[in-house]
């Protein structure tokens, strides 16, 4: 069987370089202690909204630990991203409940509507579209939540409605849709 590689159409992006020196307080407070790894890479993505590459060396040089480890715990742990994301993240529940009542329905009119594959960040920056797992709203499904919106008994149609509400009015005043 021969295998072909897949070559990406998109160009990966040089993430623009990044000023770590706001994380000096954060070195500093954790400098010498066990187990302090993945408190630097929360409070890193706390200050950025993600792990920057340059990140991983300045961890490194701090804690000692081999950037390949670093970089191993922080792809291992769904919390951390390693770019960055959209001002509103749109998280699909694709859960057993959310999937028989046809969450793909939903995931699929979000990525027609903004253009982008499942984990992509819109070109403005204004969305990035995530599957999960499970959301907790078993009764609701199928689910999204937009922030910490949570919007149930969806269709595609409605879904995206929803979006396109929310493009045109970025501070809209949330109604319950049960």
């Amino acid at each position: 069987m021969r295998i072909t590689r897949i070559i990406s159409e998109k160009p990966v992006k040089e993430q623009d370089k990044v000023d770590l020196s706001s994380l000096d307080s954060l070195f500093a407070s954790f400098r010498g202690k066990h187990g302090s790894l993945i408190p630097l890479l929360q409070g890193t993505q706390h200050a950025f909204g993600y792990i920057p590459r340059e990140a991983f060396s300045r961890i490194s040089q701090e804690t000692g630990i081999e950037i390949a480890d670093i970089y191993g715990v922080a792809t291992f742990y769904a919390q951390f991203r390693l770019s960055p994301v959209g001002k509103n993240i749109i998280k699909v529940c694709h859960g057993t409940a959310c999937h028989v009542q046809n969450a793909n329905a939903i995931t699929d009119a979000l990525k027609e509507e903004l253009n982008v594959l499942d984990g992509e960040t819109t070109p403005d920056g204004m969305f990035t579209l995530e599957s999960v797992a499970c959301l907790g709203c078993c009764s609701l499904a199928p689910v999204m939540m937009i922030g910490d919106d949570t919007y149930g008994k969806l269709t595609g149609k409605s879904a995206v409605k929803i979006l396109r509400e929310m493009k045109n009015n970025p501070c809209p005043k949330k109604e319950a849709t049960v």
